[in-house]
C-alpha cells in the first residue's frame, strides 16, 4: 500500500518479527549481521546519510542480495535522516538477514518515538516514514537503555 493511511499501527511501535526481537532484545546472533557505528562528531551531519547508503550497497553486495539495495538505501536514508533531525544523531546502523527478510536498524540518542506525519500537499517534510511503511513489510521501534532507541524496518528479500 502506498496511501497515507497504510498500516497506521506501525506508527505506534509494532513488535518486530520474532527473529529480529530475539537478536535486538535477547542478544542472539543473526544469520548475516553487519554493523556500522557512526562517529559521534559526525552523527548530526547530513553527510552520514550518504555514508550509510554506501555501507548498505557494499554490505548487500557482499551478501549477494543487491536486487533490493535501492529500496534498502531509501529506507536507511529515511531512518538515518530522522535520527539526525529528531533523535539527537545516529549512533549505529545495523543490517540483518533472516531467510527472505532483511532488517535495517538505526539506533539514535533519544527515546522520542517516531511518528508518521500527515503532510499536506505543500509540506516539504513529513513523508519519510510513509515511504518506509510503503516499502517495508513492517517497521517500529524499541527503546534500549535510558537514552536510546532502535528504529527497525523489515524488507522482503
Amino acid at each position: 500500500m502506498t496511501t497515507f493511511d497504510a498500516r497506521p499501527q506501525a506508527a505506534i511501535g509494532s513488535r518486530p518479527p520474532g527473529w529480529l526481537f530475539s537478536i535486538l532484545v535477547d542478544g542472539l546472533a543473526g544469520e548475516c549481521d553487519a554493523v556500522f557505528p557512526f562517529q559521534e562528531r559526525t552523527a548530526l551531519e547530513p553527510a552520514c546519510v550518504a555514508t550509510a547508503r554506501r555501507f548498505v550497497d557494499r554490505t548487500l553486495g557482499t551478501w549477494g542480495v543487491s536486487d533490493i539495495a535501492f529500496e534498502c538505501q531509501l529506507v536507511v536514508s529515511e531512518l538515518v535522516t530522522n535520527a539526525i533531525r529528531h533523535g539527537g544523531g545516529a549512533a549505529q546502523l545495523r543490517l540483518l538477514t533472516h531467510g527472505p527478510e532483511l532488517a535495517c536498524v538505526v539506533t539514535d540518542h533519544s527515546r522520542t518515538v517516531p511518528v508518521a506525519a500527515t503532510p499536506d500537499v505543500f509540506s516539504e517534510y513529513g513523508r519519510g516514514l510513509r515511504l518506509v511503511d510503503a516499502l517495508c513489510s513492517g517497521w517500529g521501534w524499541l527503546t534500549t537503555g535510558a537514552s536510546r532507541k532502535c528504529v527497525w524496518a523489515v524488507l522482503a528479500n
